[in-house]
């Protein structure tokens, strides 16, 4: 459980801090633009969570605009994307994102806060990073079907082997059928992934991993998680301890 807030540092303020940390270990472009920054990753171009447009304050801009602006900064790469930190300033541009085809997302940063509840039954055990790469597959191909390019998955692959992840696994027989992944930097940590198989959904599983992953990152100063604001899993990590800290919107288009 993290400690308490020192006055003045507020948990929104503390996830903006982390979430520029990891863009800074894996990014090593790093440009500002008028109302943000531009990270890149170029040995990973294919990975969107670290090429993207920051925008860190209302840029004031048209839907039209803020795309060409993406265009301008990710050239070259397949994938276009801009994370508003801000949002307030996000919501009014989401229609005409989403008519352009774009995808967007509210996402809720969450900070364990709270002690946990009563211990799994389950026996979730600690594997190697590519133990869970069929539920890895299943997961993007669910969010995105046929939309994700096959060396997404050997780039994501080395950024988490770079930043020494953490896999825990559940499996029914010898087969994984749910995993989570937890990332350390510094005294912080973040669980980067929770995923169960849809056909193992349903008795406990995600409250098992999720929990295995808390256990798992031990006294740290601050422990992250990420959940869509607008589906059920941050009910989920709400009933084990974390609690709201920052919402951010992503706007995606892939190919």
């Amino acid at each position: 459980m993290a400690p308490a807030d020192p006055p003045g540092d507020d948990p929104a303020t503390r996830a903006r801090t982390w979430r520029n940390a990891v863009h800074a270990s894996v990014c090593d472009v790093q440009e500002p633009w008028a109302h943000g920054t531009v990270v890149r990753a170029t040995r990973h171009p294919s990975y969107w969570e670290f090429n993207l447009v920051r925008v860190e304050e209302d840029p004031a801009m048209s839907v039209e605009a803020l795309a060409s602006v993406a265009d301008e900064a990710l050239a070259g790469l397949a994938h276009r994307r801009l994370d508003f930190d801000r949002i307030d300033d996000a919501e009014p541009l989401r229609p005409g994102f989403t008519a352009k085809g774009w995808k967007a997302t509210r996402l809720l940063w969450m900070r364990h806060e709270a002690p946990l509840p009563s211990r799994s039954e389950m026996a979730v055990e600690e594997a190697d990073y590519d133990a869970a790469h069929d539920l890895r597959v299943a997961w993007q191909h669910e969010d995105f079907p046929d939309q994700v390019p096959g060396e997404y998955f050997a780039q994501a692959r080395e950024v988490a082997l770079r930043r020494h992840a953490q896999v825990l696994v559940l499996r029914e027989g010898r087969e994984p059928v749910a995993f989570a992944q937890l990332e350390r930097d510094g005294g912080g940590a973040e669980i980067t992934h929770v995923y169960v198989h849809p056909e193992h959904r349903g008795a406990g599983r995600g409250t098992a991993m999720t929990r295995a992953a808390v256990e798992a990152a031990g006294d740290v100063s601050d422990l992250w998680i990420i959940a869509d604001d607008e589906d059920r899993p941050k009910q989920l990590y709400a009933r084990l301890g974390f609690r709201p800290a920052w919402v951010t919107m992503e706007f995606l288009r892939l190919p």
